[in-house]
Parts: structure tokens; C-alpha cells; sequence
């Protein structure tokens, strides 16, 4: 549920100086290589100027701005938490713009963005740059959509943005669109005519078809009609808490039994309450990996690896972004005005190594904990990917 950089629920920071902070690896994992950790949907935010300056629009309701660069603290928490490659949003996901105008700024905003931190980040095009970015202690940036609106009634546009370089492409955000229902849409009806005609398109340009926030129907038409395997890229366990942005077990399994991949969240539709713990996000992976198997299962946090500093300051800011949401008919069920998008403790840049740590103390193995934090999305991405 994220927008350009993790915009569902916060925005970029921009216009922030110039800086490379490339450290050495900063996670290592054994003696002499850093871990691969992908987030398979995430940003490289800082909210906390934001939550001061950012307010949601008519035109904008999820508050989201256009990019500057990525600040020196956002770099500094990213390469400290270990991050290895992410899934950014880019694009069009609600408002007033022509999304599809919107959407190709954006592109070309981004690829400024790594020109002039080189240094420090670097576009992902295929699965030998998410090991490059490993190897060279830099951080991959995977372009991705979370809405397929910018496709208009072109199928063919789909060509277009894979050869811009977006490598993921989400069907449906909340509501419905063209292609097929979204997870807030109580019809529940499955892919389109045209939502078919769109896969067979990403499939012939070997780009990632995502099915996170789609309907139920609409996931397991999408996941049948795809020749190629398919992600949901962010989201919850159903069995676990029965809400339309969490996955049943029968989507699950399809996806995993077809070769694809899924991502947890870090987000509060995992408990029932609304406030997520690290303890749920535990919980939800090994229903996961007990539903699709241990090679198929990954994290897409949905979050940054800078922390709000001020939780107290940022409430008031979520209550107005849950509000303009909602008027904008993009909300969904779960999310509420003290409903953070993340859990409160798993964030920051130890985020990935208390996730590791609290895995391991359930009896998961290092090679188990090494598949959930990217060795399984590398995997699903060099089948998808590869030409």
C-alpha cells in the first residue's frame, strides 16, 4: 500500500543536499559477505519532515511529492540496516493527474535521482544488478507500479514502461480499475477481459505480475492466466486475520504451487486490533512458509528503514492521511486513524537483523532465514526476469 517510496502513508523527503554515504558492507553475514536482504515493496523515506510540511490534497490524497534526492540520514539508515535491493512505487496511484504523464515524470525523476547518487544507489534491470548492489555495497532500486492505470486501454503501453525499466507492475490498487477488482472492492469479481489482455503483455516483456491488493478472484484468475509465476508482493495471511488486503490460503497456494513469491507486510492489517507487533509478522511468515513452502516466501515491509522520531507528532499526521484517504475511496478496511502503517518495534535500520534474530529463536535455520530475507525474491526474480 505504498506510493512513490512508501506514499500510502508518508511521503519523500525532498530537496536535501547531495551526499554519498556509502560505507563499507555495513551487514555482514558470516565472515566475509553481507547478507542479501530485498524488500520486495518498501521505500527509502524519511518521514519526519513530512509529518511538519506534507499535507494530503484533493489532487494528491495520499500527500505525496515529487523527489529531490534521497537525504544523507535515509542513505545512512538504508546501508546500515544491510539493504541489499527494493522495490520502490513509482507512479501514478490516486489523485487528479493524468496518470499517465504523471507516471513517465516520475520514471524520469527517479532515474535523475540515481544519476546523482551513483554512488550510493543504483537501477535494478534484471537479477545480476539486485547481486551487483550486493557486491558493490550499493542499493538496488527496483522500479514497480502499484497501479496499472497509466496503461489506459493500451495494452501496449506496457512495452513502454518495461523498456523505461519498471520491472514490476501491481494489476488493481483498493479499488477497481479496468484490469479487475481491488481488495476493497465488496464484488469481488475477477479479471477483466482487458486485466487478461495486460498479463499476457507483461508476460511477453518479462515483467513482474503483481497481485498484491487485488480481489480474491481477481488474484487467482491472474495467477491461472499468467504463464509466467507472479508475486503478491506485500501482504498478510487471511487465516490469520480475515481482511480483504490479507491473502486466503487458497491464493497462497496457487501463487507458490505456479513458482511465485510472497512478501509480508509490516503493516497493521496483520492483527486484528490494528497494531501490528514484530511477534505477528513472525506469525504470518510461517503460516506463509507453511502454506507455500520455504522457497517461496520473502518480506515486502511496505515501510523505510528510517524511523518517525516523534510517534506522538506523527499520529496527527496519520489521522489526516487516513481521512483524505478515505474521501478519496482508496482506504482500506484495517486502517484507521491510530493504525500506524508499520510495527512499532520492527523498524529502523535493525528492522532486518530483529527479523532474522526472532526467526531464528523459532528453530528457523540460517539457509531458511537467508531464503525469507532475499534469497527467495532473487530466485522468483531471475525466473521472471531472465530473457
Amino acid at each position: 500500500m505504498n506510493a512513490l517510496d512508501r506514499r500510502m502513508f508518508l511521503s519523500i523527503s525532498a530537496a536535501f543536499a547531495a551526499a554519498s554515504v556509502l560505507p563499507a558492507h555495513a551487514q555482514r553475514h558470516g565472515a566475509d559477505r553481507p547478507r542479501l536482504i530485498i524488500n520486495a515493496l518498501g521505500g527509502l523515506d524519511d518521514p519526519n519532515p513530512d509529518i511538519r510540511h506534507s499535507e494530503p490534497t484533493q489532487a494528491n490524497p495520499i500527500a505525496d511529492t515529487q523527489p529531490g534526492e534521497f537525504s544523507v540520514r535515509v542513505l545512512r539508515d538504508a546501508h546500515a540496516s544491510g539493504l541489499t535491493a527494493v522495490n520502490l512505487t513509482l507512479g501514478f496511484v490516486a489523485g487528479t493527474q493524468d496518470p499517465f504523464e504523471y507516471t513517465v515524470r516520475d520514471i524520469a525523476q527517479m532515474d535523475a535521482i540515481i544519476r546523482r547518487q551513483s554512488r550510493d544507489v543504483l537501477k535494478v534491470l534484471n537479477a545480476a544488478d539486485i547481486l551487483r548492489a550486493q557486491a558493490e555495497g550499493r542499493i538496488g532500486l527496483i522500479y514497480g507500479f502499484q497501479n496499472a492505470v497509466m496503461l489506459g486501454n493500451d495494452a501496449s503501453r506496457v512495452e513502454i514502461f518495461a523498456n523505461l525499466g519498471v520491472r514490476v507492475i501491481q494489476l488493481t490498487y483498493n479499488p477497481a480499475n479496468t484490469l479487475g477488482d481491488g481488495s476493497a472492492e465488496p464484488l469481488n469479481r475477477g479479471l477483466t477481459p482487458f486485466g487478461h489482455e495486460v498479463v499476457g503483455q507483461l508476460n511477453a516483456q518479462r515483467v513482474m505480475v503483481d497481485l498484491s491488493h487485488s480481489a480474491e478472484h481477481t488474484c487467482l484468475e491472474a495467477t491461472r492466466a499468467s504463464a509466467q509465476p507472479v508475486s503478491i508482493n506485500h501482504t498478510g495471511c487471511r487465516a490469520l486475520n480475515d481482511l480483504p488486503r490479507n491473502k486466503t490460503d487458497e491464493e497462497l497456494r496457487l501463487v507458490a504451487a505456479r513458482g511465485g513469491f510472497v512478501g509480508i507486510y509490516f503493516m497493521p492489517f496483520l492483527d486484528p486490533n490494528g497494531h501490528a507487533t514484530a511477534e505477528e509478522v513472525v506469525a504470518h511468515i510461517e503460516h506463509a512458509v507453511n502454506v507455500c513452502g520455504e522457497d517461496h516466501v520473502g518480506i515486502g515491509t511496505d515501510g523505510s528503514t528510517t524511523p518517525i522520531d516523534d510517534l506522538e507528532a506523527y499520529k496527527m499526521a496519520l489521522a489526516r492521511e487516513v481521512a483524505a484517504r478515505r474521501a478519496a475511496g482508496i482506504g482500506a478496511a484495517g486502517e484507521g486513524p491510530d493504525t500506524f502503517p508499520f510495527t512499532v518495534d520492527l523498524r529502523g535500520p535493525n528492522q532486518f537483523r530483529e527479523l532474522a534474530d526472532r526467526l531464528q529463536r523459532r528453530g528457523y535455520s540460517s539457509a531458511r532465514v537467508d531464503k525469507i530475507l532475499g534469497q527467495n525474491f532473487l530466485r522468483f526474480a531471475q525466473d521472471v526476469w531472465s530473457s
